[in-house]
């Protein structure tokens, strides 16, 4: 097991490092997804939605990969945190990707449609947002607070952090803004969090989480 498997281990779901500012953090994601609903602006809410569930399901693949390597997961969040959820997922980065999706949406131009340079606008948008956040782990990286521990998933490799990491998050997150009907963005986001959910339960209680 490698050092920085073992300090994100040590505060994994430990109660004891709770801080109060959790709490407005939470009010606010709260508040601006209220904001939506009572807007009736179902494209971003379920495009938030969409994006947070992503996240959840690559977090959960990601600890899978720390329990059958017994070495690292492919990204740790280490330093201080009020709660650690998952080997790679506190509740700082559990709320920052509750609002990506929404802040994301909110950017994308009216007609579905339009192409930019010759690109589609969706694709391009997913594009550029997966780079600028690719931008802010190698951050985070560098300042030692999101680990990488597998020499194929790294600053020298950002393309498959890209594509793997956040294309799919900002993909998903834009189809579920443009499916047509209410009823369609319910069954989608229903579809994405019943996944995460049914993978949390089964592997939680297994042990490998």
């Amino acid at each position: 097991m490698t050092d920085n498997a073992r300090q994100a281990l040590e505060h994994l779901r430990d109660t004891s490092q709770f801080q109060w500012y959790v709490i407005p953090l939470l009010l606010i994601v709260v508040y601006l997804y209220a904001v939506e609903v009572e807007r009736r602006n179902w494209n971003v809410a379920a495009a938030g939605l969409a994006l947070w569930g992503m996240d959840w399901f690559n977090e959960i693949w990601n600890s899978l990969v720390f329990h059958f390597s017994h070495r690292a997961p492919v990204w740790g969040a280490t330093g201080r945190s009020a709660y650690q959820i998952l080997i790679g997922l506190n509740i700082e980065i559990c709320l920052m990707f509750a609002v990506m999706g929404l802040a994301a949406a909110k950017m994308l131009p009216a007609d579905r449609h339009l192409r930019i340079l010759g690109i589609p606008n969706r694709w391009l948008f997913a594009g550029v947002n997966a780079v600028l956040a690719v931008g802010v782990e190698v951050t985070l990286n560098h300042i030692g607070v999101l680990t990488w521990d597998w020499s194929w998933w790294s600053a020298s490799a950002p393309y498959l952090i890209w594509l793997v990491g956040y294309l799919p998050f900002f993909a998903v997150c834009f189809w579920v803004h443009d499916l047509p009907k209410p009823r369609d963005k319910a069954i989608a986001i229903a579809t994405i969090l019943g996944i995460d959910a049914l993978a949390g339960i089964v592997f939680g209680t297994l042990g490998w989480l």
